[in-house]
């Protein structure tokens, strides 16, 4: 039996893309419960764990002192598998080893100097690594034309859509009033994904609301709070903070539209859950968002926001026509990416990476 350790702390961080693909990844490979394979998975809530995946993995609990060589995990695997780029964690042997690159946003956003700390940690991860993975064609691309790549193997594995079931919402209902059609947006408040560019474009968009959803605690959600206040949006405009599943979907099953103009996305999540209600898609033109919103997406070409309203004004016009090929067809792409799908290519990964070793 081969034994994988799945580098996956991050999945504390559950609201996050890091730690929902950790925790979707972790579920497929239980669903998928491969006999060949025994998976160990470092996390610190052990404890928070076992609920949903019991004792089918093993557990090697984290803490922040993993990251230095004499406190580092010693124990033998047949692959290690780090699941995020950023991560500090590394394993005291010389193992086999798979990296999952999910972004390399790093490189605009702290620093383009190839010395820096944070880019040179990045480039000892992949000359350590026997197999890279990306999570889109254009997390691929994008390390390419930063870094220079070892003569490895590499893969692109999709990720899955984290909305797996609807839940029943017959009876649900919140605080918002949705009696006004609206927008919905959601995700990390980061300055990357823009939410202040739709709080200004609900100017030219008075017959709609604005419901955003996220961690709004961050120093960027202040920055969309004063663009409401200074624009008197306060009363068409509403961060919800964050929200269970049920908000979640409850809000994009009613919603006119979801929008997401992210200029900087490795793959985006939050666009395939809204896809799975045939819900209009206005996404960026940017990074990977084309690659998973597909052709039935619409998309902003630039962000002055009176464009932005006017295209979609234009596309839910032309959506409303043709909605039963649209609802079709999203709801198709959105069943495209299959967290089940992508563990056994991971699987196969692995596979491949320890028989070449041999």
């Amino acid at each position: 039996m081969y034994k994988i350790f799945l580098e996956t702390h991050n999945i504390n961080n559950i609201h996050t893309g890091f730690g929902q693909f950790n925790y979707h990844l972790l579920k497929a490979f239980k669903e998928i419960n491969d006999p060949d394979i025994r998976f160990s998975v470092h996390t610190r809530p052990i404890q928070a764990l076992k609920p949903y995946f019991g004792n089918f993995f093993k557990y090697k609990r984290y803490f922040g002192a993993r990251r230095y060589k004499v406190t580092s995990v010693r124990k033998k695997y047949d692959v290690w598998h780090s699941l995020n780029q950023n991560t500090k964690i590394e394993p005291y042997h010389n193992l086999p080893y798979v990296l999952t690159v999910h972004d390399v946003n790093f490189i605009e956003e702290i620093s383009s100097d190839l010395n820096h700390e944070r880019n040179q940690r990045f480039i000892e991860k992949l000359n350590r690594a026997d197999a890279i993975t990306y999570i889109s064609e254009y997390a691929k691309q994008s390390t390419h034309k930063y870094f220079e790549i070892p003569d490895i193997p590499e893969y692109v594995i999709y990720n899955g859509n984290p909305m797996v079931s609807f839940e029943n919402l017959d009876n649900f209902s919140t605080d918002i009033d949705i009696s006004k059609k609206y927008l919905y947006g959601l995700g990390d408040f980061l300055e990357r994904k823009n939410f202040h560019l739709l709080v200004e474009m609900m100017q030219h968009l008075p017959e709609y609301n604005l419901i955003i959803s996220g961690n709004d605690t961050r120093p960027y959600g202040e920055k969309v709070r004063e663009t409401i206040t200074s624009l008197g949006l306060a009363d068409r405009v509403t961060l919800t903070g964050r929200v269970s599943e049920q908000e979640k979907q409850y809000y994009m099953k009613n919603c006119s539209a979801f929008v997401f103009p992210s200029d900087r996305e490795g793959f985006g999540l939050p666009v395939i859950e809204a896809m799975r209600y045939g819900v209009p898609i206005f996404l960026a033109n940017t990074t990977s968002l084309p690659e998973i919103g597909g052709k039935y997406a619409f998309y902003w070409k630039d962000f002055n926001t009176k464009n932005m309203a006017d295209l979609l004004k234009k596309n839910l016009a032309y959506y409303n026509e043709n909605e039963t090929e649209f609802r079709t067809n999203l709801i198709e792409r959105a069943d495209f990416f299959s967290w089940n799908k992508a563990a056994k290519q991971y699987i196969e990964v692995y596979k491949n990476l320890i028989n070449n070793s041999k």
